[in-house]
């Protein structure tokens, strides 16, 4: 037996398997209007309450600084106690940046609304293993399938949070959005019971005790493209997402253009998971993440040819697809870089670098647009995305040589 294969752990049920994504894909869309409820609100709230318009994006940047701060400490809960309980601590969390925001609203709190908008990163760690948990206990042949699914959920939160905000922003005058954030977290607490009836296999001796060193898993460099591929790709979708509604605003845009960009977007960003396993497991990860990161190129080519609100929903659908591809895809690639008993450390370790590399991108993104203008930003966005097509470049150089090299059978 080879060793250095991924070994797989004790299969659930086809009945259990079903059970678990069609909680985990509710799940997903529940949550889902968590963040397109920030993204949506983030900087526009920001302005209104920020003592200084430069750290308008600012709450939206907190709110990915808290992802990458709890990604870890949610991946060690699962490990410990298995992956439900992180599940339901993230809920929480949910729960807890409605009410805070609401508050800040209706108090005039820059801080507290930064302060509600890290909890509402925390709980986005958390809902970013759900893809991963979807592929617990199924077989091989259909993990990239599953996860892929799992992540499907996010088209319904991609209609119900823009028209959540939509619907609920001016309910309680004069303190817009203070009825949205209470609404989310209703929609949260309401997550937490579908949640409940995920039923996952408890963590092993094997996987409690670790296997092997994180720095020997790191080291593999097929992580390390999978890990700056999913980087880059969601850094990229972060970085143009969190300027364009402000970008809009500052153009002249309504707030309803705005959110329905934002809507679209996020179908495009997810609506490509119902059939991306299967583009996965007929043409192979690398090329589909190849394609993602090509449509990330094109959608900032496109929003650098204008400022008519077209340019910026296009932009936005194909910065979707492009980060559909790039992300689900890389998420599988990190399947094949770890044993069972690794799991929740390896795909922590690649979420934190993610999403780490992210609230870099989001920082970023608010100072370019208030320093310069949404042309910059978009310029900008090429030199990551160049860095991870060289590196992706390398990668299928290296697998096509290998196969080339193996010796054929008589």
């Amino acid at each position: 037996m080879n060793m250095n294969k991924p070994s797989h752990g004790v299969e659930l049920t086809p009945r259990a398997q079903r059970g678990n994504i069609a909680r985990l894909t509710i799940a997903q869309a529940l949550a889902g209007a968590n963040s397109v409820v920030v993204y949506a609100t983030g900087a526009i709230v920001g302005d209104m309450l920020a003592p200084s318009k430069a750290l308008a994006t600012l709450p939206i940047s907190v709110f990915v600084v808290g992802m990458a701060a709890c990604i870890l400490p949610t991946g060690a809960i699962a490990r410990r106690y298995g992956r439900r309980a992180s599940f339901l601590a993230g809920t929480g969390c949910g729960v807890l940046v409605g009410l805070l925001a609401a508050a800040a609203v209706v108090l005039g709190s820059f801080w507290l609304f930064c302060l509600a908008t890290f909890f509402g990163g925390a709980y986005a760690a958390v809902v970013l293993s759900f893809r991963f948990a979807a592929a617990d206990g199924v077989s091989p042949a259909l993990q990239a399938r599953a996860l892929s699914f799992v992540m499907g959920g996010g088209v319904i939160a991609g209609i119900v949070g823009p028209q959540l905000v939509t619907h609920t922003m001016h309910l309680w005058p004069p303190y817009m959005f203070a009825a949205t954030f209470l609404v989310q977290a209703a929609v949260a607490a309401v997550s937490a019971l579908v949640l409940l009836g995920v039923r996952l296999p408890m963590p092993t001796p094997a996987e409690v005790a670790q296997g092997r060193r994180l720095a020997a898993i790191a080291r593999q460099p097929l992580f390390i493209t999978a890990v700056m591929c999913g980087a880059v790709s969601y850094m990229l979708m972060n970085f143009l997402m969190t300027a364009a509604p402000l970008a809009m605003h500052l153009c002249g845009h309504s707030q309803e253009d705005a959110n329905l960009g934002l809507q679209w977007h996020v179908i495009a960003m997810y609506g490509p998971s119902f059939f991306t396993g299967r583009l996965i497991t007929r043409y192979g990860a690398q090329r589909i993440v190849a394609a993602g990161l090509l449509l990330t190129g094109i959608s900032a080519a496109v929003g650098l040819g204008g400022i008519d609100v077209a340019h910026f929903w296009l932009t936005l659908i194909l910065l979707g697809v492009g980060w559909n591809f790039g992300f689900v895809g890389a998420s599988a690639l990190i399947l094949e870089c770890h044993r069972p008993e690794e799991k929740t450390r390896v795909q922590s370790l690649n979420d934190f670098i993610v999403f780490g590399t992210m609230a870099l991108g989001s920082f970023a993104s608010g100072g370019l647009l208030a320093a310069y203008d949404w042309d910059i930003v978009l310029w900008v966005s090429f030199v990551p995305l160049a860095a991870a097509i060289a590196a992706l470049s390398v990668s299928l150089i290296r697998a096509r040589r290998s196969v080339h090299s193996e010796p054929r059978s008589s």
